[in-house]
């Protein structure tokens, strides 16, 4: 019996929660509520007409348009790679989700190493960028992808440094033990630094204003995007709201305690609560900032980000002498 509840238990929970139907649904909303935000931002009205209630069908009706439109492969291309781009890129955003606990009881894959392997995935975001923009055979989309990569390449390592500084205070690669760690005090009021660059350098590589520079309307059209269309455009922008989902997961695990708080509330609550306030604060540049030149923004990378984030390891190794 237990060998029948066990394999059933785990497809659940990668398909339905803490998985895929869950992420799925609330990127849904996210797509919703980032655009009801920016519009009160920006003193707009925003969706209003799908949905009894403040267009909230409206990601739905988009959707439904996505999936019905005509799928366009330039002439030229390479019809087998622009094909799988977006396929690939769908699959490297979900991955990151199995290695993501909302609580210790909610998990699909209980690692050692979930940061070592976090990392990895995410260095690959950049090739699938590229594949895209190049199958596409237009000057517009290699143009942005090169861009992506510079961009991402320059954010990689500070985000990876930043979380560094979380694994010495921590003692282990496990996101388990991370959170378990910060039951005396937050890592985001010992790590402040880190935390900052973690947070600018997860928007950097999910290109969110003002990092939107591979995908500069005025200047390439759509980026490494542009030859996109119907459901193919679906499924990358599915990933990339994925990716925001999970990074901001990411973070909230790595900084703000993860699961942990007041018992009457679950510790899945606690994760998604702290989870929708970060991608809250992720959400605001966008309807604030204007977007960077691409010096500006190789320039905060290499100059700024990557100094402080060595900066902030030294911090750490020094805290971590005198805590022993």
């Amino acid at each position: 019996m237990l060998g029948l509840t066990e394999p059933l238990s785990n497809l659940l929970q990668i398909l339905v929660f803490p998985g895929l139907g869950f992420a799925l649904t609330f990127v849904l909303f996210m797509v919703w509520y980032e655009r009801k935000l920016l519009a009160k931002v920006q003193v707009r009205v925003g969706p209003l007409y799908a949905g009894r209630f403040e267009g909230i069908l409206q990601p739905i009706a988009d959707f439904v348009k996505l999936l019905f439109k005509e799928i366009i492969v330039p002439k030229q291309a390479d019809r087998f790679l622009f094909m799988l781009a977006p396929t690939f890129m769908m699959a490297l955003s979900v991955s990151i989700l199995a290695l993501i606990p909302l609580s210790p009881s909610n998990v699909i894959a209980d690692s050692n190493v979930a940061i070592l392997v976090i990392i990895a995935v995410l260095s690959l975001s950049p090739l699938a960028i590229v594949v895209a923009a190049w199958a596409s055979n237009n000057k517009y989309s290699l143009i942005g992808g090169l861009r992506a990569l510079h961009q991402t390449t320059s954010y990689a390592i500070p985000l990876s440094l930043s979380v560094l500084g979380v694994v010495l205070m921590s003692g282990s690669f496990s996101l388990m033990s991370i959170v378990e760690s910060q039951r005396n005090a937050w890592f985001i009021m010992l790590q402040p630094l880190g935390a900052i660059v973690f947070f600018l350098a997860a928007l950097a590589e999910l290109e969110r204003v003002p990092f939107d520079i591979p995908e500069a309307e005025t200047e390439v059209v759509m980026g490494w995007e542009t030859e996109y269309s119907g459901i193919n455009y679906g499924i990358i922008m599915t990933a990339a709201y994925v990716k925001f989902y999970a990074l901001a997961v990411l973070f909230t695990e790595l900084f703000l305690g993860g699961w942990l708080g007041p018992e009457p509330v679950p510790p899945a609550l606690w994760t998604i609560i702290k989870t929708f306030f970060v991608i809250t604060l992720m959400m605001i540049p966008r309807g604030v900032y204007p977007r960077l030149r691409i010096d500006q923004m190789l320039r905060l990378g290499w100059t700024r980000l990557l100094p402080l984030s060595l900066v902030n390891i030294i911090i750490s190794l020094v805290a971590v002498s005198f805590m022993a």
